[in-house]
């Protein structure tokens, strides 16, 4: 691990508000769905194989020919992430750079929609940023990945940023990747030890730190960064979770 580190949790993925469902377990495998999209997308739910699965999430509210906002997206080993607006600025305030690690997080339930709560269903680490602009053009597509990235489509805030590095999505439910603490609501996390003393941005309030050892998460929510530089049990922690990532796909 480098001296600098930063871990930035980005909730990403179908929910209550967006998509209106959890995304599914499917025997086992955490199956993260893209959010709808209604432009900047060449993307369909039938493209990526998910066509039946939010048909039946969703009542029929969304079809395999409906457009979806692919991001992240994960090939070969890889993964490409965009952001903008006042996101980007919160990881751009929050020193985010190349080095760095997104954690994705996303609401997640069994195949009935029952046990409800936040999973890790994937990684990327930082190695190069691509600043796009507002008007991004086909040309700025990341190299190695066979679906157009939305963040190249269409007109966006000036700021308009891809992430691009190593990469890889969970195959198997691990307890490990689990965020939400045993029979608790959705955004109490039980939480490492460490980011008691890294803290996690958006959570200033120390109310949100319960007297159990877990976090009440602040929703929504899609980037919440801990400065873990230099904090040896939080880079073992880290460690552990991209093993646990990594050893299942």
């Amino acid at each position: 691990m480098i001296a600098s580190m930063k871990v930035v949790f980005s909730r990403k993925g179908f929910d209550s508000a967006a998509g209106g469902a959890p995304s599914p377990i499917i025997s086992g495998r955490p199956t993260s769905i893209p959010i709808p999209a209604d432009d900047r997308s060449e993307t369909t739910y039938g493209d990526l194989g998910l066509g039946s699965r939010v048909e039946q999430l969703t009542g029929g509210k969304l079809t395999a020919s409906s457009l979806c906002h692919c991001d992240p997206m994960f090939e070969n080993g890889r993964c490409a992430f965009g952001q903008t607006g006042a996101s980007l600025t919160h990881l751009a305030n929050n020193g985010v750079e190349v080095g760095d690690v997104f954690l994705f997080f996303g609401l997640y339930s069994d195949e009935d929609g029952g046990d409800r709560h936040h999973r890790i269903f994937g990684y990327l680490k930082i190695e190069e940023i691509l600043k796009l602009g507002s008007e991004p053009t086909k040309a700025r597509q990341p190299p190695g990945f066979s679906v157009r990235h939305p963040h190249t489509i269409g007109n966006w805030n000036s700021n308009n940023t891809i992430y691009v590095g190593p990469g890889q999505v969970a195959c198997t439910d691990s307890s490990g990747l689990r965020l939400t603490a045993p029979d608790s609501p959705v955004s109490h996390w039980r939480i490492p030890n460490w980011l008691h003393d890294t803290g996690l941005s958006y959570h200033g309030n120390r109310k949100r730190w319960l007297s159990n050892g877990n976090l009440h998460t602040t929703s929504p929510g899609q980037e919440f960064v801990a400065d873990i530089s230099g904090n040896r049990a939080a880079s073992s922690w880290l460690k552990r979770i991209l093993g646990l990532i990594a050893s299942e796909a």
